[in-house]
């Protein structure tokens, strides 16, 4: 091919992120990757490769990439032609442009919009980078190589999928006819280390009496629900409060895209697994839980509950399964145990109303409420206590709650986690398990 004499990237306003760069330099910039790409293809071994170790094959392609760079004699400078060495690595072992993005901790989500449309999300805030794939094509054939690897398909018959990443992370995709304008990814991110709880006390997510009240708690074998919107850090919380659990109970957790990060050596780990090409052989999380029964478990942690599986959860929690976790989308603690209750009617039991809050009332010990702040900050605004039940309706006390205060001229979110000074009624069973709340926990007060 004729290359053209255009310097990509050279000018000193260029960055990687940046919000638009300009649209002829990085076409030609795609076009030279493109066709590089094509000609270090052919003279790879991929067979051989595929028997070398990773470290091993990334180094031998990469010294094949660089001597085909400059055999082609590509009019690029030196930090030039490392970036396009680095890219087409990262297209041939990698997620090619999201290579870049997965390699910044600092990133919490990544959304593609379209090929040439994507945004991540830096410490609560969106931003648009100046990253794009080649063409819809391109974004399809790495959607494919994720789903892929853990043995899961996207295509026109299955056009919405759930995945993960080898760190974790996240992934939906959703292609067309459903989405409109071309293939879309969203990749929540989740560090290859998870959040510790001495993180989230220096980020100001919840205090050390609330810490410790809730690490009473676990220990103690209470049921506890996390509740918060999308993003607000429900899965992180339950990965710091799973900390807290015994290394010697027998932990089964169940998930729809495994997430949770256990430390503990006893933990046998479910997923469930979407319908095959003919639309059979789907497994639900209901499906799993009901099996966990059989697996002897001490404790059973749902990643999130969505459906009847909620009737199943609640019959473990009142079974004898104590000190079990899940997570739920709500916005506020009455709120989580209404959708508990529409999930529990969703399993088509006929059960009366009253019922089922009174299992409600009996299985969950206490609501965490976290929720994502204007200014992009995660915090735990509210610790319930579930008390029972009043006549027909569920009863419940606020322990902890965080109260808003405005904001600084940083615009962060200012307030106090205060404890209400209510004693729970959990206590006395905490208390009968060797467990005890200090007075200090309970009058506590940290203004942030």
């Amino acid at each position: 091919m004729a290359w053209h004499a255009v310097r990509f990237g050279s000018r000193s306003t260029h960055h990687p992120f940046m919000a638009n760069p300009p649209t002829f330099e990085r076409a030609e910039y795609q076009q030279v990757k493109t066709d590089l790409h094509r000609k270090i293809l052919d003279r790879l071994n991929l067979e051989k490769l595929g028997r070398a170790n990773d470290a091993a094959a990334r180094d031998e392609v990469l010294s094949i990439i660089r001597s085909t760079i400059a055999l082609e004699a590509v009019p690029l400078s030196f930090a030039e032609r490392e970036r396009m060495s680095r890219d087409i690595l990262d297209e041939i072992f990698g997620f090619g442009p999201l290579e870049t993005l997965l390699r910044d901790n600092t990133i919490t989500d990544i959304l593609v919009n379209s090929h040439d449309h994507i945004y991540v999300e830096r410490a609560g805030k969106l931003e648009r980078t100046g990253l794009t794939f080649r063409d819809n094509a391109h974004l399809m054939q790495i959607i494919d190589r994720i789903v892929s690897r853990i043995g899961r398909r996207v295509d026109e018959s299955s056009p919405m999928v759930d995945a993960r990443l080898p760190d974790g992370s996240r992934v939906n995709a959703i292609i067309p006819p459903l989405a409109l304008d071309g293939p879309c990814l969203s990749i929540r991110r989740f560090g290859r280390e998870a959040l510790t709880a001495r993180q989230m006390l220096e980020n100001k997510t919840l205090t050390e009496p609330m810490l410790e009240l809730l690490s009473t708690m676990v220990q103690g074998k209470l049921n506890l629900l996390i509740s918060g919107g999308t993003g607000a850090g429900k899965t992180t919380l339950l990965n710091v409060l799973s900390g807290y659990v015994p290394n010697d109970d027998r932990i089964v957790t169940i998930e729809d895209a495994a997430e949770l990060q256990l430390k503990q050596e006893h933990v046998v780990r479910l997923e469930t697994r979407p319908p095959n090409i003919e639309g059979k052989g789907a497994v639900r999380q209901r499906q799993l839980v009901i099996n966990s029964l059989r697996m002897r478990p001490d404790r059973i942690i749902v990643g999130e509950v969505r459906g009847e599986e909620a009737f199943d959860m609640l019959q473990a929690m009142n079974t004898g399964h104590e000190g079990s976790m899940t997570t739920v989308h709500a916005n506020s603690p009455r709120d989580a145990m209404a959708r508990l209750e529409n999930m529990v009617s969703m399993a088509n039991l006929s059960l009366p109303e009253r019922a089922v809050r009174q299992q409600l009332s009996s299985a969950i010990h206490a609501v965490v409420q976290v929720a994502r702040l204007a200014d992009g900050t995660r915090k735990v605004i509210s610790i319930s206590e579930v008390t029972g039940m009043e006549g027909n309706n569920l009863s419940m006390q606020d322990i902890f709650v965080f109260e808003r205060r405005g904001l600084t001229t940083e615009g962060r979110v200012r307030g106090i986690f205060r404890a209400t000074g209510v004693r729970p009624q959990f206590a006395e069973r905490l208390l009968a398990g060797g467990f005890r709340i200090p007075n200090y926990v309970l009058e506590s007060a940290v203004e942030v």
